[in-house]
């Protein structure tokens, strides 16, 4: 059964290397059958937060924003990559992110993390745990952490050296798990309407 994933990606930096372990999972999630799309907050380019898309009349949302939203409604799971900022979130992430509420309600979300050190950006990992819940989404038990990206993916997004033959071990769990809570929601919103 495909799947229609989004994968959201948020450094703004000029040298980012989030970018690689990104690339990897939409190409890795695709071979698997997946219908999967980047959705790279820099290229997006949406304002700091002002008000959010249901906010604004009918019609009148940013146009990159109203495009966004019927991706995200559209879509069966998201992943989220992030990297770690001074102990928290990826700001373009968050800022992105949070232009939206009801559009991600009862759907499956991922995390995978990246540092460029040996902590993989766990710190952050764990916040996005509850910012996903929050936001309606239930996040798999499963994640992903990188680190260092730089001695896991080339610059391609592929897999290099022990710890890049780790993450493709991982990667399969990661994936199982993720395709088992995308049917499973998918299976419960075509039996009965969400509660609210």
């Amino acid at each position: 059964m495909t799947h229609q994933i989004l994968v959201l990606y948020g450094s703004y930096r000029s040298d980012r290397m989030g970018i690689r372990l990104a690339d990897f999972l939409v190409r890795r999630l695709g071979e698997r059958g997946d219908a999967v799309e980047l959705i790279d907050a820099k290229a997006v380019g949406l304002p700091m937060l002002d008000r959010m898309y249901k906010e604004y009349p009918q019609g009148q949302a940013p146009a990159a924003m109203h495009a966004l939203a019927q991706k995200i409604r559209a879509a069966d799971a998201f992943v989220f990559v992030t990297g770690e900022y001074n102990w928290g979130v990826q700001p373009g992430l968050k800022n992105l992110t949070d232009h939206f509420l009801e559009e991600w309600f009862w759907r499956p979300a991922a995390i995978a993390s990246y540092s460029a050190k040996r902590q993989s950006g766990e710190r952050s990992n764990s916040i996005w745990h509850g910012t996903l819940s929050e936001m309606g989404m239930a996040v798999i038990p499963s994640t992903l952490t990188v680190g260092p990206i730089a001695q896991t993916l080339d610059a391609k997004g592929y897999p290099i050296g022990d710890a890049g033959m780790s993450l493709e071990r991982a990667f399969t769990r990661f994936a199982d798990d993720l395709a088992w809570w995308t049917e499973a929601a998918k299976e419960q919103r075509a039996r009965r309407a969400p509660p609210y």
